[in-house]
């Protein structure tokens, strides 16, 4: 067995379930078992005491688990019709065989290092594993840097910009998409891109670095040639870049390794080989959303794999557990912020070609009347003709994270956007609203499903503006209207005047179209349905000019 999160679990698991057991982990690092997830926190002073990241070491995993843990050693090969592999010891540079009944790969996955010129230079450092953190940390300690510089703004990297700005440093994140966060669609990352701002980041997007090379101005890293012409000056560099599958052991044993480089494994997390079973962030799993299968480098789904796999080693024929697949639920904190996401985003299904409808709404965290309540950006992605929950996504200052694992959960149990509007989940001013936001989100896609209102997004303003048929209709109240506009020739009137000033409306005829906006899409549902009944044909901007301030204005 080879370590990492889901090997140590798997280990554990199967010591629980079998006694007598002989149990290796062969772990070609020195930690057998470690907090990945909280090494930016201990850099960033977070996480005061080191020792706390050490979960597990080998005399402690001896101790209570009798397991035989053999750190700084390498499995270099395995036979897989000798049922044996191949290992190194590092200390002694000895090779020996070892035999296996069953081989659990839990081999990870690396530090994507692109070749771009310079790239190993010193002060240059990637994150996987508790020594690059104390690497990182006696550099800044060493050197006194005061400018740092994180490539890739992903977990990794927003969460070490943040740790690094809490350190005292400047920080430039540099990101080659459009957009940070790949994972979110880009008027949520929008959002986070601002609080990254507001807190003193420099954010460059849709710029990648060409390379590295010596420094100038005093610098005690490297200067970044950027593909723009641009040029950062950096005392350290985090290559948070991505990761990549160490598949490599299971492709040379002749097992199945897809084009993306993940090892196949079937719905039980064994390869082909019926003795040699594979979890974690190598291996390719089922995204139950789309029907297909993806790789999620997480730690959660990787931990319930290993105990799965330690569970269908020990279960009698016939009784194995079969993984559900992984739908991607995942957080971050940025700052004040904190964004969640779960199922697949937008992007995706646009270039999959698949159907749906997308909604956003800004909830209060709870009971708007009780203190503290703060406002959060919720969209959820739907199918419109069966109201199937394909994705959703929030950020927010205030309980984001407990909605989109309501919803996760919903996704996990096939629920519909109007089991979503159903939900009885828990209520008190200091907690929640009566009608809670992802009930709320329930309900919007209910009325859209059902044809009670038809709505837009930010991005489709543009296209129906121009169109000769459409008048823009804004319902806020006159202060806010004198803050920004959606668009300059709309007609205003508020709508608690709307009734009595219907005149000012042109008729209700076929080829007229009232594009209605409010601030956040609430009010001007009120103005559609209202409308409506009147002979209106009507189109509600969903999230209101507050959503197109943060994005839609810049098309």
């Amino acid at each position: 067995m080879h370590s990492s999160v889901a090997g140590a679990s798997a280990a554990a698991r199967l010591r629980r379930l079998d006694e007598k057991a002989s149990i290796i982990i062969f772990e070609k690092g020195q930690d057998p078992s470690f907090a990945n997830c909280g090494m930016p926190y201990h850099i960033g002073g977070e996480i005061m005491d080191r020792s706390k990241l050490n979960v597990q070491t080998p005399a402690s995993l001896k101790a209570r688990l009798n397991l035989d843990v053999r750190c700084l050693t390498e499995v270099l090969s395995i036979n897989r019709e000798a049922k044996t592999v191949q290992v190194l010891e590092y200390a002694t540079q000895t090779q020996s065989t070892e035999p296996y009944d069953d081989l659990i790969l839990s081999v990870g996955a690396k530090a994507f290092m692109p070749p771009i010129p310079g790239i190993s230079r010193k002060g240059n450092f990637a994150l996987r594993n508790l020594q690059d953190m104390d690497q990182i940390d006696g550099w800044l300690k060493e050197s006194g840097a005061k400018r740092a510089v994180v490539a890739g703004a992903g977990f990794i990297g927003i969460e070490m910009a943040e740790q690094l700005k809490h350190r005292g440093l400047d920080v430039v994140l540099v990101e080659a998409a459009p957009q940070i966060m790949a994972p979110i669609d880009v008027e949520i990352a929008a959002m986070l891109q601002k609080e990254l701002e507001a807190n003193g980041v420099r954010v460059l997007v849709g710029d990648a670095i060409d390379a590295f090379e010596e420094p100038t101005d005093g610098a005690m890293g490297s200067d970044l040639v950027l593909k723009s012409g641009g040029r950062l000056h950096a005392d350290l560099v985090i290559l948070g870049l991505g990761v990549r599958a160490e598949s490599k052991l299971a492709k040379e044993a002749g097992l199945e390794v897809s084009v993306r480089g993940g090892i196949v494994v079937d719905d039980f997390l064994r390869t082909a080989d019926p003795h040699v079973w594979a979890v974690g962030d190598a291996i390719e799993v089922k995204n139950p959303t789309l029907g297909d299968s993806w790789m999620v480098a997480m730690a959660g789904p990787a931990n319930r794999q290993g105990r799965m796999v330690a569970d269908n080693i020990c279960a009698a024929p016939g009784t194995l557990r079969s993984y559900r697949g992984t739908i991607g639920t995942s957080v971050l904190r940025c700052f004040s912020y904190t964004c969640a996401c779960t199922g697949v985003n937008e992007r995706t299904l646009k270039s999959r070609g698949v159907p749906y409808k997308a909604i956003h709404l800004w909830p209060a965290s709870h009971a708007g009347y009780y203190p503290g309540s703060t406002e959060m950006l919720l969209k959820v992605l739907f199918d419109p003709t069966d109201g199937r929950v394909l994705g959703a996504q929030a950020t927010g200052k205030d309980k984001v994270e407990k909605r989109i694992d309501v919803i996760a959960t919903a996704m996990h149990s096939h629920l519909t956007m109007d089991d979503l509007a159903e939900l009885e989940l828990c209520y008190a001013p200091p907690y929640g609203g009566a009608k809670d936001p992802v009930n709320l989100a329930g309900m919007m896609g209910q009325n859209i499903i059902d044809g009670l209102v038809k709505t837009c997004t930010w991005d489709e303003v543009p296209a129906l503006v121009n169109k000769p048929e459409t008048l823009v209709l804004d319902v806020r109240t006159e202060k806010e209207r004198d803050t920004t506009l959606v668009y300059a020739k709309s007609l205003h009137i508020p709508i608690d005047q709307l009734r009595g000033r219907f005149a000012e409306l042109p008729p209700a005829v076929e080829n007229k179209v009232l594009l209605i906006h409010c601030e956040s899409g609430l009010r001007s549902y009120y103005a559609c349905v209202m409308l409506q009944q009147h002979g209106y044909t009507c189109i509600n901007l969903c999230g209101g000019n507050k959503l197109w301030q943060v994005y839609g204005s810049t098309l």
